[in-house]
């Protein structure tokens, strides 16, 4: 059974880390990326957005009983496959997964700026996701 008040929490944790990253880019993508302070800070909330997002994805998978995804981005397939996301949707998003793992484990060297420019384009689509987490919601 799907446990509707821990998805609605990992939500609103994600609309405060979003408010945050909002008053962030409130900062040139220069200032940020010249401003260690700004840009760990920036990596770091575009972590805990993606972390809640698996959180609730990996959540509605095993609770509904849907396939095994293969890693974190399959979830959002997994999603979409169940009309959960629409797949157009969930094909744009799945890759912030590749992001926050090159950002937090250092995979590979990062250019900054370019970093920066995902996570700020990006960040409508955290806003995206939580309205359509809470549309599916509101169906059950």
């Amino acid at each position: 059974m799907t446990n509707f008040k821990f998805i609605r929490d990992k939500l609103e944790q994600i609309k405060l880390y979003y408010q945050e990253l909002e008053q962030l880019f409130q900062y040139s993508l220069e200032d940020i990326r010249k401003d260690f302070m700004k840009y760990r800070s920036a990596e770091r909330i575009l972590q805990l957005i993606v972390d809640e997002m698996l959180d609730i994805n990996n959540h509605l998978i095993s609770r509904l009983n849907l396939a095994s995804p293969d890693d974190f981005q399959s979830t959002f397939k997994i999603l979409a496959e169940n009309n959960i996301l629409p797949e157009q949707f969930a094909e744009k998003i799945a890759p912030v997964v590749g992001l926050r793992n090159r950002l937090v484990h250092r995979y590979e060297k990062i250019d900054l700026g370019l970093a920066l420019k995902h996570m700020q384009k990006e960040k409508e689509d955290f806003r995206e996701y939580v309205k359509l987490i809470e549309k599916y919601l509101s169906k059950k």
